[in-house]
């Protein structure tokens, strides 16, 4: 049996920009929507079939938050999550909001000095790891964590206390602890990090009210309260989390799967009958190269988000019988920029949508003229509609946020019509496949290899869309580099999607006179004749498969 002492409330804020709590934050949308809809469906998994109604998922919110009270979680705290998508993460971050502690989860694929810099910055005192990922935190400085909380089966031996999923955050009976104050929408409710560009990733602050209008029922319109949404993005990325917060908010439901997979895609929308499906970079590709089935049309999407909008979306749209959207997005913005349905113009992301101001500037944040390329940047006219900042990094959040606009980093072009086209990443970032990579973390890790002598790494294009990385190695004297070694060396040392494909050696990297590496003249000369391709080695390199049972 499980009990919930009640918080004292305060009036709402009057503010008619900011909606109320029960509209927008986790606890009290939980309760509310738990009381109202108690036998509609939240949640549906994939594999098995089994169902979550709002009532059923609040008792199970509820009793994870019991169990997180128990190791000492407060109002306020900050909560790693370090595990693929899985019931229990469903459950770990709704609850983690519940008692109005922060959500800071962890790329799965981090390793070495990249997952020490984010649990650095995370202050969290507790995470929760899946058993298969503890031993990454061996050898590494752990900072203020004290415990450890284990999913997914039995861990190796772990370098801090730790108590599996099930003694920890399934209690039988117990009280939920009162809040100290009410949880208000301008609170933090996770910290999400992004891939870092002159610098380590940052951790984008996040409030209640930045997840609610970033696809939250008055951004996203063209999602309905009757809609399914398949999640098939990792809980670490905001793609994942996000939409789940969102469907919440709307009172609608979700479907998890734990990863997407072009071979049982559509499978798994007419198992778990999803209507709303996010198609990331190469996805509607792969899809549309699948041979074609009499039943193609035989599915219940009715809409699919593309992003960025393939050159075969009419095509896709039709053979699918879906309609198709675009947007940009980032984890630090609220979706400015949305398509009508059925984008006839080629390589649109959509127009400025209602509630945000956008601007194409230049290098001085003087705006540009129609037609030219300039940076993107936002604002919305909600308080707390965009990003808090980057937490523990405030010289990154005041270059971000200078001259009252967020700078995207990114490079559009707007035409008359008030059509916006990306053009390229303005920002030294590689995009792989729906990740974001550093390229100063990749650089960080290749010079450590005893025969570099310095590093560049740059995106180039893919056959299949988006980047590949490539990094442009000059050995110490008297050295020699070998591809090969080079890419077994960084196994061990990086996550599996920042691993270069290919790898050019020169005797010195190109510089200007006060030493910086000419970056854009190596981007520009790409993949040479003499630039060492894995694939074409044989070398594949793939993430490591975790479930929850693993």
């Amino acid at each position: 049996m499980f009990t919930v002492c009640e918080s004292p409330t305060t009036p709402e804020t009057t503010d008619a920009r900011v909606p109320r709590r029960d509209r927008v934050v986790t606890r009290y949308l939980i309760d509310r929507l738990a009381r109202e809809q108690p036998e509609v469906t939240l949640v549906k998994y994939d594999d098995d079939g089994e169902e979550w109604s709002y009532a059923a998922f609040r008792d199970l919110v509820v009793q994870t938050g019991i169990g997180l009270q128990s190791l000492g979680v407060k109002q306020g705290d900050h909560v790693l999550v370090f595990a693929p998508n899985s019931r229990e993460q469903v459950r770990i971050f709704f609850a983690i909001n519940y008692i109005g502690a922060v959500y800071v989860p962890i790329n799965t694929a981090y390793k070495g000095h990249l997952l020490e810099h984010v649990i650095n910055v995370s202050d969290a005192r507790l995470a929760v790891v899946h058993s298969a990922l503890v031993e990454r935190l061996n050898g590494i400085a752990l900072h203020r964590l004290e415990s450890l909380v284990v999913v997914g089966g039995n861990a190796p031996s772990a370098p801090l206390p730790a108590v599996s999923y099930e003694d920890a955050l399934l209690p039988s009976s117990g009280t939920l602890a009162a809040l100290d104050h009410p949880i208000e929408p301008w609170d933090a409710m996770s910290i999400i990090f992004t891939s870092g560009t002159t610098g380590p990733s940052k951790g984008v602050l996040s409030s209640y009210l930045h997840l609610w209008t970033n696809a939250g029922p008055e951004t996203w319109t063209f999602v309905r309260s009757d809609d399914r949404y398949l999640i098939n993005s990792p809980m670490f990325h905001i793609g994942g989390m996000g939409p789940m917060f969102c469907m919440l908010a709307r009172g609608a439901s979700f479907a998890v799967v734990e990863r997407f997979d072009t071979a049982t895609y559509w499978q798994s929308v007419r198992k778990t009958g999803c209507t709303v499906g996010f198609l990331l970079g190469v996805m509607a590709t792969f899809l549309e190269k699948q041979p074609p089935r009499d039943d193609d049309t035989d599915n219940p999407l009715r809409l699919a988000l593309m992003v960025p909008l393939a050159a075969n979306s009419e095509s896709f749209s039709k053979r699918f019988g879906v309609d198709v959207f675009t947007i940009f997005n980032m984890t630090e913005i609220s979706t400015p920029i949305i398509s009508e349905p059925n984008p006839a113009i080629r390589g649109t992301c959509g127009k400025a949508r209602s509630g945000v101001d956008v601007r194409l500037v230049d290098e001085n944040d003087c705006e540009v003229p129609v037609g030219k390329v300039g940076e993107m940047l936002v604002r919305t006219d909600r308080p707390w509609g965009m990003n808090s900042g980057y937490y523990k990094n405030p010289e990154a959040t005041a270059k971000a946020w200078r001259n009252g606009w967020f700078h995207t980093g990114d490079a559009f072009i707007r035409d008359a019509d008030g059509n916006y086209f990306f053009v390229d990443r303005m920002k030294d970032a590689i995009r792989r496949r729906g990740e974001n990579i550093s390229s100063f973390e990749v650089e960080a890790e290749v010079v450590t290899h005893p025969d570099v002598s310095e590093v560049a790494a740059v995106a180039v294009p893919s056959e299949l869309g988006e980047d590949e990385v490539m990094v442009i190695v000059a050995p110490v004297a008297g050295r020699t580099i070998d591809p090969a070694e080079l890419i077994e060396f960084l196994r061990g040392r990086m996550a599996y999607f920042m691993i270069p494909r290919f790898v050019r050696v020169l005797p010195a990297l190109p510089k200007t006179p006060s030493a910086k590496v000419l970056k854009h003249e190596l981007r520009a000369e790409g993949v040479t004749g003499t630039t060492w391709d894995r694939e074409a080695a044989g070398i594949r390199i793939k993430g490591e498969r975790l479930t929850a049972s693993s």
